[in-house]
């Protein structure tokens, strides 16, 4: 799911991406996942590093609100270390500012 600059609010048309993984993730109790969070290439690295942060716990935490184990969830950054797009534009740099849901094997 993707974010607007300098914020970690869930948009709303990610909410029902958050519900589907949620609900198969409440079915499939041994199933982990790992929310990636990142940032586009504006800001220093510290900075860049805090708001992924927040970006993956706010995913984190509203999969908990709807039901999910926290022991199913690990939340980390990359901040600005990992960019999907690599050139400078507004587009390239909403590319970059997501969270990504990567299950574990």
């Amino acid at each position: 799911m993707y974010f607007e600059f300098d914020s970690y609010s869930i948009p709303e048309q990610y909410r029902n991406v958050v519900e589907m993984h949620s609900g198969y993730l409440r079915s499939n109790s041994q199933q982990r996942i790992r929310i990636e969070g990142h940032a586009d290439a504006r800001g220093g690295s510290e900075y860049n590093l805090a708001l992924g942060q927040r970006r993956s716990e706010a995913v984190s935490r509203m999969m908990s609100l709807l039901g999910v184990n926290a022991s199913q969830v690990e939340a980390i950054s990359f901040g600005k270390e990992r960019p999907r797009a690599m050139g400078n534009t507004e587009a390239d740099y909403a590319e970059n500012r997501r969270a990504d849901i990567v299950y574990q094997q």
